[in-house]
């Protein structure tokens, strides 16, 4: 999983806040690392009160310092450790960033990951969910890990999985479970059951008018959540998976930051897609509150609209 990882970076101190993340995972999967900066049609003279990289060759070298600092502390620069990073500068101007590097991720590198970190200037829910999140993740293909600056050292060790009630597999479960394994984590799948006072649109216009009724609804949903957890967890244990499961009640992203403060949560991971109903909370509402807040690293697995 995650051999190749794409690395946007702007030349700004906010950008570089993925590089410890793109650090601790490239050397537990020896994964290689492509360093991407975007010249910027029309850029301003600064970024984040720093000097925009606009030049390609200032951008160029100022990957290289980047790609030096990568390698591990106290690790020889060998040949064999600085052909797993690559630096890349896309010198013809474009105006649309983000889409710049969702096809680079797509097309060119075929990357099975991209980090970025969560700023921009439109503030971090336009960002990521209005751009470049949106045209990566829209695409069903790339997964997005969104990494918040001042979020402390990088790790996986507890990691989140907050589940659809109502989804029968999501691919974020083989994720977990490779994750698991690999860095040896303890996994916490998790699944919110709304109260009959945080259910919302249309859910809650049917509960006004059938109270009892849909409350017995909520309920039978809470027992059959919990079955379906159940049976992943044995998924896990029969893959000798440290793994707990967790049913809520009440407001999803309420309960779910609740989770990742009281469990101490390294790395949620999510899902996103275009399902409607109930599903599509987690893909329209979910992500970019969570994004918005919690320091938390946020994996984001894209699923094709089906």
């Amino acid at each position: 999983m995650f051999k190749d990882i794409l690395l946007p970076l702007d030349g700004s101190k906010l950008s570089e806040a993925s590089l410890d993340s793109a650090r601790y995972i490239a050397k537990k999967l020896k994964s290689r690392i492509t360093l991407l900066h975007i010249i910027e049609e029309d850029a301003p003279k600064e970024v984040h009160h720093e000097r925009h990289l606009t030049e390609p060759g200032e951008a160029e070298e100022y990957l290289k310092s980047v790609a030096r600092r990568i390698i591990p502390p106290g690790s020889t620069p060998t040949r064999a450790i600085t052909s797993m990073i690559k630096v890349h500068v896309h010198q013809a101007p474009v105006n649309d960033v983000a889409a710049s590097i969702a096809r680079h991720a797509e097309l060119e590198y075929k990357s099975s990951l991209i980090i970025i970190s969560s700023h921009g200037k439109s503030g971090i829910r336009d960002f990521l969910f209005g751009n470049i999140a949106q045209q990566i993740v829209g695409r069903g293909k790339t997964p997005l890990l969104i990494i918040k600056p001042n979020s402390g050292p990088f790790k996986i060790k507890r990691v989140l999985v907050p589940l659809d009630p109502e989804s029968g597999h999501d691919i974020t479960l083989s994720t977990a479970q490779s994750l698991g394994k690999i860095f040896e984590a303890r996994i916490h799948l998790l699944s919110v059951v709304p109260t009959f006072s945080t259910l919302s649109g249309e859910q809650a216009a049917v509960g006004n008018l059938m109270p009892a009724t849909a409350q017995i609804l909520l309920d039978l949903r809470e027992q059959n959540t919990s079955g379906d957890l159940a049976g992943h967890v044995d998924e896990f244990q029969k893959r000798n998976i440290q793994v707990q499961a967790h049913v809520l009640r009440g407001d999803p992203v309420r309960e779910i930051l609740h989770a990742v403060e009281l469990l101490n949560i390294d790395l949620i991971v999510l899902s996103t897609h275009g399902k409607t109903g109930t599903s599509a909370f987690w893909a329209r509402s979910v992500a970019p509150k969570l994004a918005q807040q919690t320091k938390t690293p946020i994996l984001l697995m894209p699923l094709s609209e089906t």
